[in-house]
């Protein structure tokens, strides 16, 4: 059978196209929409959102406004035009993590991870769901992972947040270690969390990380309730429906005696996320995440 000279010119644009998307600049990509303030400006933007790396920055945005169910309509519309977008599927495990879908996350994750090793937001991503699960080991191996790549391979954001793993985890490990792990992985939360800061200074998930190690940490190694609260409302202020925030915030005003605020901040949590892990775990007294 032959094929006409325009058949054969579409069938090349078509294969064009979809190799365009399976390769998106995603590190540019991610920049990007960490650099947009507002989703507001870009909807502005005409012709703007037409372009598969525009829907994909568009989701991108959405997850840092929080509004979940939004991000995952822009990963399924590229989904719609191309089902292999590597990008995307990662997209959709991102939202079903914040979901608290764990069990779809991760195994959407490993299928991503075990296509492309190095696509740091997936295993960002994985470093969360591990971390969630109580995995605290694993988590750091994830997140060492992003960090091994080096920064020039990673977006900002992503390399920040690999710091904040790594610290946020050695933590656990060392509380629930011995005296050896104590000083092993101890000693090293602060140093991966000052690297995160030095980053993203501003980011709201920074300001958490270190407002956590300040509640938490003993006074010896750098523990401050001071220095806790100011950082926690930083974050708080900066990224109003930050639920994790208003736990550690809670947290830290229980300790200080005020009970009124710890019990609104604690409710504040739970109205922004009724499923949060690090609040049913406070509320509960589980305490896995650990309780100061």
């Amino acid at each position: 059978m032959k094929i006409g000279a325009g058949a054969v010119l579409v069938l090349f644009l078509c294969f064009r196209t979809a190799s365009v998307v399976l390769a998106l600049d995603w590190k540019t990509l991610h920049t990007e929409a960490d650099e947009r303030t507002s989703l507001g400006a870009f909807l502005k933007s005409p012709g703007r959102q037409d372009s598969i790396e525009q829907v994909y920055v568009q989701g991108l945005v959405y997850l840092n406004e929080h509004k979940d169910k939004e991000a995952g309509d822009a990963f399924q519309k590229m989904l719609a035009f191309d089902p292999g977008s590597l990008e995307a599927r990662w997209g959709k495990a991102e939202v079903f993590r914040r979901m608290h879908r764990l069990d779809e996350s991760e195994s959407l994750l490993k299928q991503i991870i075990g296509e492309k090793k190095d696509f740091a937001p997936a295993l960002v991503s994985m470093a969360y769901v591990q971390y969630i699960r109580g995995n605290f080991n694993q988590s750091v191996d994830y997140a060492l992972a992003v960090v091994d790549l080096g920064e020039e391979h990673v977006d900002t954001m992503n390399y920040a947040r690999a710091y904040l793993l790594v610290g946020g985890g050695r933590g656990i490990i060392a509380h629930y270690g011995g005296p050896v792990s104590k000083l092993v992985n101890g000693t090293r939360v602060l140093p991966n969390l000052k690297k995160a800061e030095q980053l993203k200074p501003d980011a709201p998930g920074v300001l958490f990380g270190l407002g956590s190690f300040y509640l938490l940490a003993p006074s010896l190694i750098g523990g401050n309730l001071e220095q806790a609260i100011i950082y926690l409302e930083r974050a708080v202020k900066s990224d109003p429906p930050f639920a994790d925030a208003y736990v550690r915030l809670s947290q830290a005003y229980k300790r200080k005696g005020d009970a009124g605020k710890s019990e609104f901040y604690l409710k504040k949590a739970f109205e922004i996320d009724p499923e949060n892990e690090l609040a049913v775990d406070v509320k509960t007294g589980t305490c896995k995440f650990i309780c100061p």
